[in-house]
């Protein structure tokens, strides 16, 4: 008896596993071998002539390194990353659960309104960035004329995506449209889950709203929380069409962010292992920044 248990969980693993190979080939394939072998291209001299020629690269005494740390250009798109995923980061999670809380209230038609809320969402990202880019135009944007009605006319010369001091808040607008309705999507489901005795129990102990908010509902709501906004996270740190549609990192760098930068420096200047140097520290710093965030996440649950 016990030997066919034994065996049948054998069987059981197997067959998971036969169901998982797919993803495990994919990930490896399109994901793993990739982000190995522009590790080790950082470490080369690498061209578009090794591309042509079909030469490997040669190692260079991390040169691709020494020549990154040394651009002028580095503090500043490391600090306009962080500040964009920062402040995008933060408002989508607020945004989201404010209206997942206005869906989950019992609003009428929520279904239909979940679904023309995901428009934004299935629209790809340059399209986004051409739509934003004709809201801020400067001559006949929308955006300017609203901004010229509600000031009377004291201002009619906004340009948001020219002026440094704006151009970032630009495109982190259009990135909120973009991405607040699958931030929504992801918190409605888990206050979908909360158990309705905790909120039960909570109101007969005199709890009021904002208390079975922040004592029922955010940490019901946790493990939900940690994944959304990790997937935040990354999406914005690897963030590149709005950026390179939108301002193409200008104006004066106000929007070069790390992933302008690797894309400047491997196809602009066709330097491919300079932009893969780039691209490894760009990818450390994304996941020393996820590691943390969840760390903190376990911390506050087992607090």
């Amino acid at each position: 008896m016990k030997q066919s248990m034994m065996t049948k969980t054998g069987k059981d693993k197997l067959f998971s596993l036969l169901l998982a190979a797919p993803a495990i080939i994919m990930t490896v394939i399109f994901i793993l071998v990739p982000v190995v072998d522009s590790v080790i291209k950082s470490f080369t001299e690498y061209k578009i002539k090794n591309i042509i020629s079909g030469k490997p690269g040669t190692w260079n005494n991390f040169k691709n390194y020494t020549k990154l740390f040394q651009n002028a250009k580095l503090p500043q798109a490391i600090s306009n990353t962080f500040i964009y995923v920062l402040v995008v980061v933060i408002a989508v999670f607020i945004l989201g659960m404010i209206l997942a809380l206005i869906l989950n209230s019992g609003v009428k038609a929520a279904k239909i309104i979940q679904g023309v809320m995901m428009t934004p969402w299935v629209i790809p990202t340059v399209i986004s960035a051409l739509i934003w880019m004709w809201l801020f135009q400067p001559q006949y944007g929308l955006v300017k004329y609203l901004v010229s009605v509600a000031t009377g006319g004291a201002v009619n010369d906004l340009a948001v995506l020219n002026n440094p001091k704006t151009a970032l808040m630009g495109i982190s607008i259009a990135s909120l449209w973009k991405q607040v309705p699958l931030m929504t999507l992801l918190l409605l489901a888990g206050l979908q889950n909360v158990p309705e005795e905790l909120f039960e129990a909570a109101t007969v102990d005199g709890a009021n709203k904002v208390q079975r908010f922040f004592h029922i509902t955010l940490p019901s709501m946790r493990s939900v929380i940690a994944v959304a906004v990790s997937m935040s996270i990354i999406e914005n740190f690897k963030q590149f069409p709005l950026f390179w549609t939108m301002t193409g990192g200008g104006p004066d760098g106000a929007t070069t962010t790390l992933a302008i930068l690797s894309y400047r420096e491997a196809f602009v200047s066709q330097d491919l292992g300079s932009g893969a140097a780039v691209t490894t520290v760009w990818m450390l710093l994304m996941i020393v920044v996820t590691y943390f965030f969840n760390k903190a996440m376990k911390r506050e649950e087992t607090a």
